[in-house]
């Protein structure tokens, strides 16, 4: 399945059963060395989601909040902002479907830009947050101070916060992405360190 309005995004098979896509020919989930939904499942496990209010700042395909429903989440809050990516997710079968039964009501999935949505969400009113944003050179405003400073604001005392980075430019420029992660989650009021292929985040 593929489309192109701006980007051309299409919807890629993997040999693990459950698909990555692609915009403009970049691979936006892991697939390398094991499932994108396994993937997704240790992410979500960093922060025990079972029981808790989720804040899904960059819903993708929904694995991370499908994963969430499977541990017992109370409710997920998902935003995206792409119409193309939403659009993929009504014809991917592993994309988790707010209305269907399976989610009990407990996931609400919002089309809106989440660096400017969030400024309505109310102060320590999310128990975890799971953050998956694009590459930094497509959304720098979602690696920025002020947008982490927000996390800070909605997450609870001792929240747990999963933040995707990746290895981006490490190769070519010697950039560490991931450290200056780590010191703006710290700067912005969390105990960080690097996890996985991300940063694992504790709201003091």
């Amino acid at each position: 399945m593929s489309r192109f309005s701006g980007s051309l995004i299409k919807l890629v098979p993997t040999e693990w059963g459950a698909p990555t896509f692609e915009i403009d020919g970049i691979k936006m989930l892991p697939t390398a060395k094991t499932s994108p939904f396994d993937d997704a499942r240790r992410k979500v496990a960093l922060i025990e989601p079972s029981g808790k209010v989720v804040l899904d700042t960059c819903g993708g395909l929904g694995y991370f909040a499908a994963c969430c429903l499977e541990a017992g989440a109370a409710r997920i809050h998902s935003f995206e902002k792409n119409t193309d990516v939403l659009w993929l997710r009504t014809l991917n079968p592993w994309s988790p479907d707010p209305a269907a039964a399976a989610a009990g009501g407990r996931l609400a999935l919002v089309q809106a830009d989440v660096s400017q949505a969030i400024t309505q969400i109310a102060d320590a009113s999310v128990d975890a947050l799971l953050h998956d944003p694009p590459r930094f050179g497509i959304a720098g405003e979602l690696y920025s101070q002020a947008f982490y400073d927000q996390l800070a604001r909605v997450l609870r005392r001792g929240g747990r916060l999963f933040h995707y980075t990746g290895s981006p430019n490490k190769l070519t420029s010697g950039r560490d992405v991931p450290r200056e992660v780590e010191k703006r989650l710290q700067k912005a009021g969390f105990a960080a360190q690097l996890a996985l292929d991300g940063v694992l985040a504790t709201r003091r």
